[in-house]
């Protein structure tokens, strides 16, 4: 404790009171010189002692205890502090520093830890939260502990002149470099079968092209070669409705301080613009008016029907230019447009000249290159004209016997059928009678709907990038028309066509993975009572092997905490999946390099210095305390303000001017004043 004395002002009638009065008197004062008073001088010492009286002068006396100045430390603890050295750097000067600064008792030292989030690395909003219930008037300064890749620095310094001086110890070695890569423009929808319009750009401090390899829904990878530090656009097609995964990556530089940034992902919205459908009927029959409603009442869809009214063979006596009929554009459809269509359906169709083996044989690889195929099979499949025997025959999951069972039966769910996608929702109904079916085997594929005997009904099966549905029977249209109940035809055909489509979420294989919060989840999708070993790459290059938990019929999760950002990705049994953690790049990874630039502008204008710290062990700046006003960095120390700050705990005060003293004085000048004018 010390004592100490200082003059103190209380003005009675308040200071802004006391100006204004003091105002009018000055002005007066000079009205009396502008008129020449003689009395001049005692005018003055009146207006004085007035005022001096009005501000309440006294002679304070104060007991004080000193009150220690705050220092700040702020340590990155972010991710890109663990490459390298840094982080043993970090903590070395953290050791020293705290083990200088407490050893001077005049001095309360405050320290916080920081990691990063989707926003980066914000050193500046830790340091204001630690300091916010601290009074200005004792900070004496900070010290910030961090590589340099500080995201939340202030574009108006000056504000956090309070907080300084702001010292930067940059730890890690300014000469390492990183190679990244990053989505310059990723648009957010798009139309499905077309291309959308990525930019990529990798920046590479030494190579000057780079290898960037990039796939879609985890499919067949594509590679290119860019020019590093230019942006390259990277076309790339739209495969499905829904969400459509980008995974972009780029191997290792010269220089490599982590993978995590040589990866990004984007998700794109998948839109189908119109689903063009070639509806196919074999002869009219009771089923053709259902099957064209049916796809007439979705505005999205384009259909192209023809039925076969006469073969080639059959005579007819009728001149053509009577004849209303269109001629079946066999050779337009079937050889130059067959592509441009995303679902070909036959309706009960008889092998005729009409459709030759070879237009058959380009269907069937129409279907091995990603086309979809819808069989609804009537009498004629069981029979010599049939499509079995045709080159369509190789894309078909299951091949007729030869018979047909007549009889009514009740369409059923097979025990497949009750996991898949497509029919899973239909589980627990009862519907209508069928009256016939093609008897068959089913050779490939998966059976989801049955007859008599275990019989399949419904067969589904993927042909190479294609995927093809076969009704074994033309009877479905029953359902439609109520018979006997009716069934859910519009729900079996949409789902079927959909899945035929490839839509996502009917997917009956399926590997998905989620971040949420600090957990990643993984769910999978399958057939199988058993689950495959799940594997899931992190961001930086590890490996891990989280357990399944079953959930249901052919469901699994599984969980595992997670601590970084970037791109996650999963494989289980053939299927993969990717997800992010955080935006698609992140800010952390944007630049890794050890610097100082982004602090320099800060410390410039709280008074503070940036010194580098390349090694563990490495010596730090000298530590010095200096006054409020004098300079706080130099080239091998850097300062922390004494404030001087105090508490008081006791205080007397002594009126230097009581009122009846100056009453006496201002009466005593004012006869003095008279006097000298009455001359």
């Amino acid at each position: 404790m010390t004592e100490a004395g200082r003059i103190s002002l209380d003005p009675l009638l308040g200071w802004p009171l006391l100006w204004a009065l003091l105002a009018l008197c000055l002005l007066a004062y000079g009205a009396y010189i502008r008129w020449r008073g003689r009395a001049w001088l005692m005018r003055a010492a009146v207006l004085t002692a007035l005022a001096a009286a009005l501000a309440n002068p006294a002679y304070v006396r104060e007991e004080r205890d000193p009150l220690p100045s705050v220092a700040a430390i702020v340590v990155d603890r972010s991710e890109s502090m663990s490459f390298g050295e840094r982080e043993a750097i970090a903590d070395a000067a953290l050791e020293k520093l705290r083990a200088e600064m407490d050893a001077d008792t005049s001095l309360e030292v405050r320290s916080v830890e920081t990691g990063s989030d989707a926003d980066g690395t914000n050193l500046i909003a830790s340091l204001e939260g630690l300091m916010a219930d601290v009074p200005r008037d004792r900070i004496a300064g900070t010290v910030l502990v961090t590589d340099g890749q500080v995201h939340d620095v202030p574009e108006d310094a000056d504000r956090l002149e309070a907080l300084g001086p702001i010292h930067s110890l940059i730890t890690g070695d300014p000469d390492s470099g990183d190679r990244r890569i990053s989505l310059v423009r990723s648009p957010d929808f798009g139309i499905v079968g077309e291309e959308a319009a990525f930019v990529v750009s990798v920046d590479d401090p030494v190579s000057a092209q780079a290898t960037v390899t990039y796939s879609m829904n985890g499919g067949e990878p594509e590679e290119i070669t860019v020019q590093t530090g230019t942006d390259t656009p990277l076309p790339v097609e739209i495969e499905r409705r829904g969400d459509n995964i980008l995974v972009v990556e780029t191997p290792a530089g010269e220089q490599e301080l982590t993978l995590a940034n040589n990866r990004t992902a984007a998700t794109l919205s998948g839109v189908r613009d119109r689903l063009r459908v070639l509806l196919i009927t074999g002869k009219p029959n009771a089923a053709g008016r259902v099957w064209r409603d049916l796809l007439k009442s979705d505005p999205s869809v384009d259909l192209v029907h023809f039925t076969i009214l006469r073969p080639p063979y059959k005579q007819d006596v009728t001149p053509l230019e009577e004849m209303a009929l269109i001629a079946f554009p066999t050779e337009e459809l079937f050889e130059g447009k067959l592509n441009e269509f995303d679902l070909i359906i036959f309706d009960q169709y008889e092998r005729r000249t009409v459709i030759t083996m070879s237009y058959l044989a380009n269907m069937a690889r129409y279907v091995a290159d990603g086309g979809a195929l819808l069989i609804a099979a009537g009498e004629d499949f069981a029979g010599p004209a049939s499509l079995a025997n045709t080159p369509l025959s190789a894309v078909l999951p299951a091949l007729p016997t030869g018979t047909i069972q007549v009889g009514k039966f009740n369409p059923q769910i097979s025990e497949t059928g009750a996991r898949h996608t497509i029919t899973e929702t239909l589980t627990g109904q009862s519907w209508g009678d069928w009256v016939r079916y093609i008897e068959a085997v089913p050779e490939v594929g998966d059976v989801l709907m049955t007859a008599r005997n275990g019989d399949p009904l419904l067969v589904v099966d993927r042909v190479g990038e294609g995927r093809v549905a076969q009704i074994l029977s033309g009877q479905i249209f029953l359902w439609a028309r109520g018979y006997d109940g009716g069934g859910p035809f519009a729900e079996l055909i949409r789902r079927t066509v959909h899945w035929l489509m490839k839509e996502p979420e009917l997917e009956e294989r399926q590997l998905l993975l989620e971040a949420q919060g600090d957990t990643m989840r993984a769910r999978l999708r399958t057939l199988s009572d058993t689950a495959p070993t799940l594997s899931v790459e992190t961001p930086d290059g590890e490996t891990l092997n989280p357990r399944w938990t079953q959930t249901g019929p052919g469901e699994f999760t599984a969980e595992l905490a997670i601590d970084q950002l970037g791109l996650f990705r999963a494989e289980a049994g053939g299927l993969e999946a990717v997800a992010l953690n955080g935006p698609a790049n992140p800010k952390e990874y944007a630049s890794l390099e050890a610097t100082g630039d982004l602090l320099a502008p800060l410390s410039a204008a709280t008074g503070g210095g940036v010194y580098e710290l390349t090694r563990p062990g490495a010596s730090l700046p000298d530590i010095r305390r200096v006054g409020q006003n004098a300079n706080a960095a130099g080239g091998n120390w850097l300062g922390l303000k004494e404030r001087g700050a105090y508490a008081v705990r006791s205080s007397t005060s002594l009126p230097l001017l009581p009122g009846l003293l100056a009453v006496a004085l201002i009466l005593v000048f004012l006869i003095l004043a008279w006097r000298r004018e009455g001359r």
